[in-house]
């Protein structure tokens, strides 16, 4: 039998390991409230889980060569694994500060393991078709774990009752997968070494008005989004009485067609119109907010809410691209770390806000989350109007030199 390529293999451990997030972090919320945890508690907990994992990057960015990266990976699922076993048996046991503890950690790990799959890819490979390969592992298989754990749960199977618990049994399953495979991955031994940074990371990003402006609009797009839907199961289940089984089936079905929409967008929305891409996307979605707000109408929040989901991946796939490249090779590993810490910190902050409106309705969940669009909308349109002038001058600095070259040339 054929050797997988270590590549291969790392893909393969990331579909096992998103089949066991999408299984367990799907149901994670339901099994904090089945736990005597209320929607305030859940996303303060949450939101904690998010920052301490926002910490943790930027530590093991600083820390971590890619040399070291395949064992520190190794490490953390670990760790992860005996961190999960421990939530299984604390289940129904009121042992509040250790579930709390045990949350944060597993939120941190799979956070630390996520942004770390595909540096470690490098190490082996390093192309767009490979980043195309894990980007359509991680999203499938943790749709597909999503999709077993609304299929089994409440059902009767083999004489066992699957409850959330027993979700989390087989997302435990899953990661021992994950974990056997991680192991039986060879180190490589000719890592080359980035070319240090000139300066740091901070530093080159506010030296550069494109780039800070982008930093900002992630900070509050992703405060946004999960003020609006940071806690979506207790508010299908609870504000919508739909059974845990019909809530995973609906978001299932929608982040399928999401990923569609998202290739449809691809292909067809380039960002020649980025403003009409920023229109259909936010626009729509603030003004459907705004009038889920003001009409508090579950009809219009479910559209909301819908659109919201539909819509996820196509600004990403189309138009982040342009700043993502546009970072020198130097920083392109500590401003994607830079990154996903800065989006870390808003979405922590989101659903902060997102457990506080909750308890006063659902309305108010959208409606703050329409006021912090108004301020990502106007980024938004400010990132495509500086891009674009930007362009514009580098074209017209060119025709210049062109020009001056011409009379040299004549003269």
């Amino acid at each position: 039998m054929k050797k997988l390529k270590s590549e291969n293999q790392i893909l393969l451990m990331l579909a096992f390991m998103s089949l066991s997030i999408g299984l367990w972090e799907n149901f994670r919320q339901l099994w904090l409230e089945d736990n005597g945890f209320s929607a305030r508690q859940i996303s303060n907990i949450t939101s904690i889980g998010i920052l301490v994992s926002a910490i943790g990057i930027m530590l093991t960015s600083k820390k971590i060569v890619l040399s070291q990266l395949k064992g520190f990976m190794s490490f953390i699922i670990v760790v992860k694994f005996f961190n999960l076993v421990g939530l299984y048996e604390l289940n129904h046991t009121m042992r509040r500060f250790c579930i709390d503890f045990l949350v944060v950690i597993d939120l941190t790990t799979s956070y630390l393991i996520t942004t770390s799959i595909y540096p470690l890819i490098t190490v082996f490979v390093k192309n767009n078709t490979i980043y195309s390969k894990r980007k359509l592992t991680e999203y499938l298989f943790r749709d597909v774990g999503i999709l077993v754990g609304g299929f089994l749960i409440g059902k009767t199977v083999v004489g066992v009752f699957v409850s959330y618990n027993v979700c989390l049994y087989i997302s435990i399953v899953f990661l021992v997968a994950a974990m056997l495979i991680m192991f039986n991955i060879k180190s490589c031994q000719t890592v080359q070494s980035n070319s240090a940074p000139k300066a740091s990371i901070v530093k080159y990003v506010m030296k550069n008005n494109i780039l800070k402006t982008y930093c900002i609009y992630i900070f509050i797009a992703s405060m946004a989004m999960q003020t609006g839907l940071g806690l979506k199961m207790l508010v299908l289940t609870n504000y919508f009485s739909f059974s845990e089984s019909v809530a995973t089936n609906y978001l299932v079905i929608v982040g399928l067609v999401c990923d569609l929409i998202g290739i449809l967008a691809l292909k067809y929305l380039t960002p020649k119109n980025d403003y009409i891409t920023i229109t259909i996307k936010f626009v729509i979605r603030f003004s459907l907010y705004t009038i889920a707000f003001f009409t508090d109408n579950l009809l219009i929040t479910i559209i909301a809410i819908t659109w919201s989901l539909l819509i996820g991946a196509a600004y990403e796939n189309i138009c982040d691209g342009y700043y993502i490249n546009a970072v020198e090779n130097e920083y392109q590993l500590t401003f994607t770390n830079f990154r996903y810490i800065i989006q870390y910190i808003g979405e922590a902050i989101g659903l902060f806000f997102c457990g506080l409106m909750y308890e006063k309705g659902l309305k108010y969940m959208f409606g703050l989350s329409a006021f912090f669009m108004i301020f990502q909308i106007t980024l938004a349109y400010g990132l495509i109007y500086m891009r674009k002038h930007k362009s514009s001058a580098v074209v017209k600095k060119i025709a210049k030199c062109i020009e001056r070259r011409k009379d040299e040339i004549s003269i």
